[in-house]
């Protein structure tokens, strides 16, 4: 299931944090009385990246980033602006939800991953 799909900024891909869209928070638990959380995502390579999504604590909207990993992902795929990040969601029988994180880059009109 898609969590979220968002063509980077240049501050997604120079401030080690990404912009996260609000309506896409129902995909996390946030403990009570904590603005954080942190995730495991795996790319399509399989490699886990340690990612975490915060909250604002004050203020009238939650204003979500992510963070943990995130500067080395984008450092490590040569993210730049207007690249494509796409988080899924899959929910396990266990109750545990895995997440898969995927880059993907626009050639002539068409998405290309950019882990291949």
């Amino acid at each position: 299931m898609e969590v979220m799909a968002k063509l980077l900024s240049g501050s997604d891909t120079s401030n080690k944090r990404l912009e996260f869209p609000t309506e896409s928070l129902w995909a996390f638990s946030l403990p009570a009385g904590q603005n954080s959380v942190e995730f495991d995502a795996v790319d399509m390579l399989d490699q886990p990246w340690r990612l975490k999504i915060s909250v604002r604590n004050e203020g009238k909207y939650p204003k979500p980033w992510i963070s943990g990993q995130w500067g080395i992902y984008v450092l490590q795929k040569r993210l730049r602006q207007g690249d494509r990040v796409t988080l899924t969601m899959h929910d396990q029988e266990n109750g545990a939800n895995n997440y898969r994180i995927i880059a993907e880059r626009k050639h002539f009109g068409f998405w290309y991953s950019i882990d291949q």
